[in-house]
């Protein structure tokens, strides 16, 4: 028989969100193990925002998620909001800025947020267990649960499972948080890449891999106005990532080319006008680009040579560009997984599965998926205090 460690709770997970729930956990005063299978905590957290850690977003709301029950997140984001981790961030003397749209960066490295979290839980007194993969989770005798791992074993009463998703394999992203839930017969969400470049076949666009532009990027009811760029694979930049969370293959998304331009109106207005349709374009988008949309789609003559009505169309297809995506890049990048562990499943205030007493998901196991910015890390300190709270 095993012998087995003691303690009132065993995080299974030393990401961002089971960071904070050890944290909150212990601070007051319960006895944690946070288990990571890696060899380091905090792996996605030391990539994010480019080596700098987008930490939060100042505009964190219920309507920046994508869930199959919207209301779910309300109540964790309502009592852990980015104002909180911000006083955490300046009580350890870290210096940040705000980029743009409320998104929160360090000034200097992403692994500053990950030190403050270390020493948090130090402070705090919760034991870390590094390259510590979890082989076994069952019931202990009277209703807590026992782990058992190749680097010793726990029994504990509340079991936090902050296990992410399936984004970034080569970081250690595994289906581990689906198996436990599926084990204890939570019900999940499909899952599915988001926060992902777009696959495109389309062979004219090709050679302008590199090339950037603003548009807005509309897809089942939801708008996006920022920048996309070409790929030598299809289509990537912040607005298509956005929008990716929103699209499923063999749908057709819409680009406006030119957002806040009612480019029918702009042609029409100019059509007295002896430039070459491409030419003309290339006011307001980049030359190479104006080109290969003009070969693609309508012959370049003088913008005089084209009717009025034809003038119209070309305009309204600018504005509302169809795009239909082969597929695309999938988890390895993925910022994150949408679906997951199912929300009807869970407490929104506590995070706790209903049916199971003292077995807990935070973060993004959970089918709950923020916007690019900052949004989803924000998610992750919001249910991790959830949870630590309740535990």
């Amino acid at each position: 028989m095993p012998s087995f460690e003691e303690v009132d709770l065993v995080v299974i997970g030393g990401g961002a969100a089971g960071l904070m729930c050890a944290i909150t956990a212990a601070a007051r005063g319960r006895s944690v193990a946070l288990l990571e299978h890696q060899e380091r905590v905090g792996n996605k957290i030391l990539i994010s925002g480019g080596g700098r850690c987008n930490f939060t977003n100042l505009y964190a709301a219920p309507e920046n998620y994508l869930s199959a029950r919207p209301e779910f997140c309300i109540s964790a984001l309502a009592r852990y909001t980015p104002y909180h981790f911000i006083e955490l961030v300046e009580k350890h003397g870290i210096a940040y800025h705000e980029k743009k749209l409320g998104q929160q960066f360090c000034d200097n490295s992403s692994k500053e947020i990950v030190g403050m979290l270390l020493r948090e839980c130090a402070d705090a007194g919760v034991s870390i267990h590094t390259s510590c993969k979890v082989e076994k989770v069952t019931r202990g005798g009277l209703g807590g649960f026992e782990v058992e791992t190749g680097r010793g074993n726990w029994n504990c009463q509340s079991l936090v499972i902050a296990a992410g998703g399936l984004s970034f394999p080569k970081i250690g992203a595994s289906d581990f948080g689906y198996r436990i839930a599926r084990q204890f017969d939570l019900p999940l969400v499909e899952t599915r890449p988001g926060l992902v470049p777009l696959t495109w076949d389309e062979e004219t666009f090709v050679e302008l891999s590199g090339v950037s532009l603003p548009v807005v990027a509309r897809h089942n009811g939801a708008t996006f106005e920022e920048n996309i760029l070409l790929t030598h694979r299809g289509l990537s930049g912040p607005a298509i990532l956005q929008i990716s969370s929103y699209w499923k293959p063999g749908e057709t998304l819409h680009l406006d080319l030119l957002p806040g331009v009612d480019a029918a109106e702009w042609l029409r207005a100019n059509q007295a006008d002896s430039i070459e349709l491409a030419s003309f374009l290339t006011e307001k988008l980049p030359r190479r680009f104006a080109q290969l949309w003009c070969h693609r789609h309508s012959e370049s003559r003088p913008l005089n040579h084209f009717k009025t009505h034809l003038l119209g169309e070309i305009g309204r297809f600018l504005n509302r560009w169809p795009v239909t995506p082969t597929g695309t890049e999938g988890y390895a990048k993925a910022e994150v997984t949408l679906g997951g562990v199912s929300t009807d499943a869970l407490s929104s205030r506590t995070m706790e599965a209903r049916n199971v007493p003292g077995l807990f998901f935070i973060g993004e196991v959970v089918d709950v998926t923020g916007h690019l910015g900052g949004y989803n890390f924000q998610w992750a300190w919001a249910s991790g205090h959830a949870a630590g709270n309740a535990v």
